[in-house]
């Protein structure tokens, strides 16, 4: 990638710091994940934490997603009041005092699916919907493959299931993150394989004990495209609607149809050999990985390194005699991680065919409990 999302008569009108996403190329993005996943025969139901956007979560809707995976009962309750009515909150939720309330508000507007990974957080959805006509939402039980943060491990999925339907909570299946394909190239494969063996395992101590639980779900953009076979009967994927740098590099591919970027104006000369942005912390967030240099990708400058943020500066350093922007220039960067940068904005500056087309909020920004 050599350029942004924008020609010169746009920028004109543009206010920096932006996010900056292409709509083709998000549209993109979404056709080919669920082509893939058709193709395999599995559901896609993408993890919204990544966009928080109701009108990109429509558009994967209607790309043929199953539903919405969210971090949140916030990020559930917006989406449910904007029309999406089949979501599953993929974390151990501790529904105890507000959050008891919310949820059974929200599961009267959607269909909700609830994951959990130990018996108190099964106890606290089962009193919270104690009493309550209709059925309290299905669970899904978390497995550890291997990331380990949460869940069990497979040889515990069936206690805990006995434990929900003891509670009488139905028992949907098994899901899990491989959070530790993120840290590298070898690791992302091996960490997809983690994903199938363990959720097999999981789930057969079910059936093997006559419990049906026909969801076999696995969630990371990275093992994704590897993950979905065999057992696994969903992925849960979320950058992959945007990419990021660190989603390039573990897939070994360019960023050429990355569809998020950041725009920012070059405000000081800084440091010798470099130029000082108004994008900091507050935008592009903190975010490293021990394969990447810096805290994003300048577009055009490859040898530019973003050495540090502070709350509203980017520090970039250049080689020695290398040129550089003026004070005044509008540059573009491509963030490690795409997440955070979101819910640090209020909005999507969208562009098609370099002008700007519209602006979209941020929906579920700051939703995070």
């Amino acid at each position: 990638m050599t350029d942004g999302f924008l020609d010169e008569a746009a920028l004109a009108e543009l206010d920096t710091p932006a996010v900056v996403i292409d709509i083709d190329r998000v549209d993109a993005r979404i056709a080919a994940m669920a082509a893939t996943m058709r193709a395999r025969g599995v559901a896609l139901r993408p993890h919204a934490k990544t966009h928080k956007s109701l009108e990109i979560a429509r558009r994967q809707v209607a790309a043929g997603a199953v539903g919405l995976t969210v971090a949140t009962i916030g990020e559930a309750e917006v989406f449910a009041d904007g029309g999406i009515d089949d979501l599953f909150i993929g974390y151990p939720l501790i529904a105890i005092g507000p959050k008891a309330e919310r949820l059974r508000r929200l599961a009267d507007r959607c269909t909700l699916t609830i994951g959990i990974d130990s018996v108190t957080g099964i106890d606290a959805i089962a009193d919270a919907f104690h009493g309550r006509r209709g059925a309290a939402p299905a669970v899904v039980i978390e497995v550890d493959v291997g990331g380990a943060r949460t869940g069990v491990r497979p040889d515990g999925v069936l206690a805990l299931a006995r434990a929900a339907e003891a509670c009488g909570l139905s028992v949907r299946g098994v899901f899990t993150h491989a959070g530790h394909g993120y840290g590298g190239r070898p690791e992302r494969v091996a960490a997809a394989l983690d994903e199938v063996t363990g959720l097999t395992a999981g789930a057969e101590s079910l059936w093997r004990a006559g419990i049906e639980a026909p969801l076999v779900s696995a969630g990371s953009t990275p093992t994704a495209v590897l993950s979905a076979r065999d057992a696994v009967t969903e992925e849960r994927p979320g950058t992959y609607v945007f990419g990021d740098r660190q989603q390039a590099w573990l897939a070994e591919q360019a960023l050429d149809d990355t569809a998020l970027l950041v725009a920012t104006t070059v405000v000081s000369r800084g440091p010798a050999d470099g130029f000082v942005v108004d994008a900091g912390a507050k935008v592009l967030a903190k975010d490293v990985a021990p394969y990447l240099a810096g805290y994003g990708t300048v577009v055009g400058w490859p040898d530019a390194v973003i050495e540090r943020v502070n709350d509203h500066h980017g520090v970039v350093t250049l080689p020695a005699g290398s040129s550089r922007p003026a004070i005044g220039a509008i540059v573009w960067i491509a963030p490690n991680h795409v997440c955070p940068v979101v819910n640090l904005v209020d909005e999507y500056v969208v562009a098609r065919g370099g002008r700007i087309v519209d602006r979209w909020p941020v929906d579920a920004r700051g939703r995070n409990g």
